[in-house]
C-alpha cells in the first residue's frame, strides 16, 4: 500500500460552501431570535407602564370618592407658589378644588391655605371671581383664607374675596401694586458692536424690544396700562376688606407688612392657623385637602405640551423675544 494513502486530505470547495450557508443560516436564526426576544421585552414593558398608569388613575379615583364618604369637616385648598397657568397654583386647580370643596354637603367651611409671592392678575381675577360666585350660591357656607409665609400682591388679590383673612404675626402681607419688568441691552450691543435689525408691521409691534432704545411714547403708554390694572387692583381691595381697611397714604404703594401690622390696618382680620380656624372658628377640626393633584398622565401630557408650544414658538422666532408680563409681584 502506498503511504500517500494515508496522508489527510483537505475537504473539498463543495464541502466549505455548504459549511460556510449553515453557518449564515445559524447566524440568521440566532439573530431573528435575538430581535423578537428584544421586542417582546419592549411590549411587556410598555404593558407594565400601562398598568401603572392606569393604576395611578384608579387610586386618584379612589382618594376623590374618600371626600363624598368622610363626615363633617373642614375642606382645605392650598393655593401654594406663583400664580401662572399650568403652575400648582393656577387659577384652573385653585378654582376646581374650590368648587368640590363648595359642593361637597359635609364640608362645614372651606380654608384657602395662601403661601404665595403673587403673579398673574388675571389668574387672580380669575379665581377671585369664582370666590364671589361659590358664596353666592352656598351662602351658608363660609371661606376663610389663611395665610402661611406670605401673601403677597396677586396672592393678596384672591384673599381679599374670602370672609375673613387670618395671618400669622411674621407673616407678610399686602404687596398692593403691578410690575411690568424687564432689560435694556442697547449699551451692551453698542460695546460688542452688535447691530439689532428688527422688521415689523405696525410702528408699535416692536413695543419695548430689550434691544431697541426705550420709546418715551410707548413708556407711557405702558404706565398708564400698568396703572389701569393697578387701580383695578385697589378697587377689588377696597370692595373685599369694606370698612375694615383702614386706609393710609401708602396702602396701594405696593408696601408689605407683617401679619401684625396688616391687621391693624384692616388688611387682615385677626392671628391665627389652618388648625385654629378649623378648630375655633368652622368647628369642625377634621381637615380634608381637596387641593387637585396631577396623576402621572396629567404631568406627562402638560410636559410633552408644553416642550410642544416652546419648539412651536422657537420655530416662529418668537421664544424668549419679548419684555416681563405683566405681574401682581
Amino acid at each position: 500500500m502506498s503511504d500517500d494513502n494515508l496522508t489527510p486530505q483537505p475537504l473539498n470547495n463543495g464541502n466549505n460552501w455548504e459549511r460556510g450557508v449553515l453557518e449564515k443560516l445559524a447566524m440568521n436564526s440566532l439573530n431573528e431570535q435575538r430581535k423578537s426576544r428584544n421586542w417582546g421585552i419592549l411590549f411587556k414593558s410598555l404593558g407594565f407602564l400601562c398598568l401603572f398608569i392606569a393604576l395611578f388613575a384608579l387610586i386618584g379615583l379612589f382618594k376623590s370618592g374618600e371626600k363624598a364618604l368622610t363626615g363633617k369637616h373642614t375642606a382645605v385648598v392650598e393655593l401654594n407658589g406663583i400664580i401662572a397657568p399650568g403652575s400648582a397654583a393656577s387659577a384652573e386647580k385653585v378654582i376646581e378644588g374650590l368648587q368640590h370643596a363648595f359642593k361637597n354637603k359635609e364640608a362645614q367651611g372651606v380654608i384657602l391655605h395662601i403661601n404665595s409671592p403673587g403673579g398673574s392678575p388675571v389668574q387672580s381675577g380669575y379665581i377671585n371671581d369664582e370666590i364671589h360666585r361659590l358664596k353666592k350660591k352656598y351662602p351658608d357656607k363660609p371661606l376663610y383664607a389663611v395665610v402661611q409665609d406670605m401673601c403677597a400682591s396677586g396672592g393678596y388679590y384672591v384673599a381679599v374675596a374670602a370672609d375673613k383673612i387670618y395671618v400669622d404675626k411674621a407673616s407678610l402681607v399686602g404687596s398692593i401694586g403691578v410690575r411690568m419688568d424687564g432689560f435694556g441691552l442697547t449699551g451692551a450691543m453698542e460695546k460688542l458692536g452688535v447691530e439689532r435689525r428688527l422688521i415689523t408691521a405696525g410702528e408699535n409691534k416692536g413695543f419695548l424690544d430689550m434691544f431697541t432704545a426705550l420709546d418715551p411714547k410707548q413708556k407711557a403708554y405702558a404706565e398708564k396700562m400698568v396703572g389701569e390694572i393697578h387701580q383695578q387692583f385697589i378697587d377689588v381691595v377696597k370692595t373685599g376688606r369694606g370698612a375694615r381697611l383702614k386706609e393710609t397714604p401708602d396702602m396701594f404703594s405696593g408696601l408689605i407688612w407683617t401679619g401684625e401690622k396688616s391687621v391693624q390696618l384692616g388688611l387682615a382680620d385677626a392671628m391665627g392657623s389652618a388648625d385654629y380656624v378649623a378648630r375655633e372658628i368652622i368647628k369642625a377640626e377634621d381637615m380634608i385637602d381637596y387641593t387637585p393633584q396631577d396623576n402621572i398622565a396629567d404631568r406627562l401630557a402638560r410636559r410633552f405640551g408644553a416642550a410642544g408650544a416652546e419648539s412651536v414658538l422657537r420655530g416662529m422666532g418668537l421664544e424668549g423675544s419679548g419684555q416681563g408680563g405683566i405681574k401682581l409681584r
